[in-house]
């Protein structure tokens, strides 16, 4: 199985698939940060089953840290993500600089998230949605697939790129990728890679917590956001940021009469790495 081709510039992707868009061949784009695990491998997987030509795209993209977060340290393996990639037969890794992707040290027009951008992970991380929304419609822009796989690990990020896509008539399907979790429960993020043994051990709690709240789904809310916190407070090493219940066709808060679908989204601090993760549960 051969290498994937690496195309570091705009100009060397567009060149590369240009080709094959003409000869007729889809294609399907993984947008990613790189630092690959497991769960990235299940969105190559489910691209190469649906599309012809599969493009990875290995970025990590300044817009979406804040002043404070990790944009330093954030994991890279640009060397161990393509041997991963090889073995799955990617054809090719788009890997651009800072400097490619915004060669006046950003960007004066920006994608705007709205209302849902503000809240949750937008509340805690100012900017940060506008920051992915503007990275993913370049990444568009510049590959152009047919379809492109987003994870139901990052609810609300998936929640606004459909929305994106919907509003702005972006010509690309979004294929969903459920949440790909260890042995024991915890969803699988590059972030984890900063745990410690005995935070390794607390971050559990993150799933257990979510367990919980779909025990109690048919209590309602106020039992379901009890639940899970009282399985929180007895972690110690476990911050809690916040804890929601969200309507899944607007990702607003539901109120406490609500009946229906929903899904339960929590954030947390565990040492030094800050975890999302979400569920669905059904309240009656």
């Amino acid at each position: 199985m051969s290498s994937p081709v690496v195309a570091e510039t705009i100009t060397g992707i567009r060149s590369e698939l240009a080709p094959l868009r003409v000869a007729g061949k889809s294609i399907a784009l993984v947008p990613t940060l790189g630092a690959l695990h497991r769960g990235h491998l299940e969105h190559v997987k489910r691209a190469r089953e649906l599309a012809d030509v599969v493009v990875v795209s290995i970025f990590v993209n300044p817009l979406q840290f804040g002043a404070t977060e990790d944009l330093g340290k954030y994991p890279r393996d640009l060397e161990g993500d393509l041997v991963q990639l090889e073995a799955l037969g990617v054809e090719f890794v788009f890997a651009p600089t800072v400097e490619q992707m915004y060669p006046d040290g950003g960007t004066q027009v920006k994608v705007s998230g709205g209302p849902v951008a503000t809240l949750f992970e937008g509340r805690s991380r100012p900017g940060h949605f506008d920051g992915v929304l503007t990275v993913v419609a370049k990444l568009l822009q510049i590959v152009q697939p047919d379809l492109v796989t987003f994870g139901q690990k990052d609810a609300q990020q998936l929640f606004l790129v459909k929305r994106m896509v919907r509003d702005l008539n972006i010509p690309v399907a979004v294929e969903v990728i459920e949440t790909v979790r260890e042995e024991d429960g915890l969803a699988m993020s590059s972030r984890n890679r900063y745990l410690g043994p005995n935070e390794r051990r607390a971050a559990r709690a993150l799933s257990r917590a979510l367990e919980a709240a779909q025990s109690a789904g048919d209590r309602g809310i106020d039992s379901v956001l009890a639940a899970a916190q009282s399985v929180l407070m007895d972690e110690k090493l476990v911050t809690l940021d916040y804890l929601k219940v969200v309507d899944p066709k607007t990702f607003l808060p539901v109120d406490d009469g609500y009946r229906g679908p929903a899904r339960v989204l929590i954030a947390a601090q565990v040492g030094p790495a800050r975890l999302i993760d979400n569920d669905s549960l059904y309240l009656n």
